[in-house]
């Protein structure tokens, strides 16, 4: 497989906040229909690695490169991130009173694509993906996010993925807030977008939602680095054993070397 066939891949990623190191040093290769799952406990750093990924200015990438489909985004904003292919779903949504979702949405895409030729569908496409995801077409006359309960706005964002086609997702505690219907049915709706052609990179605290959506390796966040990667059956001894245990061995490590 070449560089750009690969949807997505970081080198040695540092970030910093308010000049404080938060991640120190992060390596992450994802192919196309590959679900990564990101875990870790609160203040990790995990949500900075994905912000800070996706280019928020917030976020200070001290060092390290980005590639999606074998191009260099690292010096890129983020709507020319988003135009090669990467997609941020955000643990909290904003809400946009006064704005629709089929005209956040338009935009969205017409901001995504480089050419008008998508904008001529839209309508059709928005239609189709509100079936496919069942939805109810009623959702488009809302305002964004405005009075949504948490499960609309993380179905929102979902819809917003399968609208913008995106090559990486970072989906960032996409579970956070939810209950289990809410979750059964977000959790579908990523399985339903996911193909051979998307990258996903899932954030989570639990295991929960890989239940629903099944990870293909698991890595371990802590102290701003991936300190263990496995199969999804590290998801299942992590919610067994809690994170504590890791904690001492990379403490041990640390000591040692």
């Amino acid at each position: 497989m070449t560089e750009a066939q690969i949807p997505f891949r970081c080198e040695d990623i540092h970030v910093s906040i308010e000049s404080k190191p938060v991640v120190k040093g992060v390596t992450l290769s994802i192919k196309g229909g590959e679900i990564h799952a990101l875990m870790g406990p609160n203040g990790s750093g995990k949500s900075t690695l994905v912000n800070a990924l996706m280019g928020h200015p917030s976020y200070s990438l001290t060092s390290g490169r980005i590639f999606v489909n074998g191009e260099n985004v690292t010096e890129m904003p983020p709507h020319e991130r988003s135009r090669q292919g990467m997609f941020l779903a955000f643990q909290y949504p904003l809400a946009i009173p006064g704005v629709t979702v089929a005209n956040f949405l338009r935009a969205a895409v017409k901001a995504r694509v480089k050419d008008d030729s998508e904008m001529k569908t839209f309508r059709k496409t928005l239609l189709a993906e509100f079936e496919r995801l069942e939805i109810d077409p009623a959702f488009a006359t809302r305002y964004v996010n405005d009075g949504f309960s948490g499960g609309e706005k993380k179905r929102l964002e979902i819809l917003q993925m399968a609208m913008l086609k995106p090559r990486i997702a970072l989906l960032d505690e996409t579970d956070s807030g939810l209950d289990i219907d809410a979750l059964q049915i977000v959790s579908k709706g990523i399985n339903t977008v996911v193909n051979k052609d998307v990258g996903v990179l899932l954030v989570t605290h639990y295991q929960r939602i890989l239940n629903f959506v099944k990870p293909d390796y698991v890595h371990v966040f802590m102290g701003g680095r991936i300190v263990r990667s496995g199969g999804p059956e590290m998801a299942a001894q992590l919610e067994k054993e809690g994170y504590e245990k890791i904690e001492k061995e990379v403490s041990r490590i640390a000591e040692v070397a």
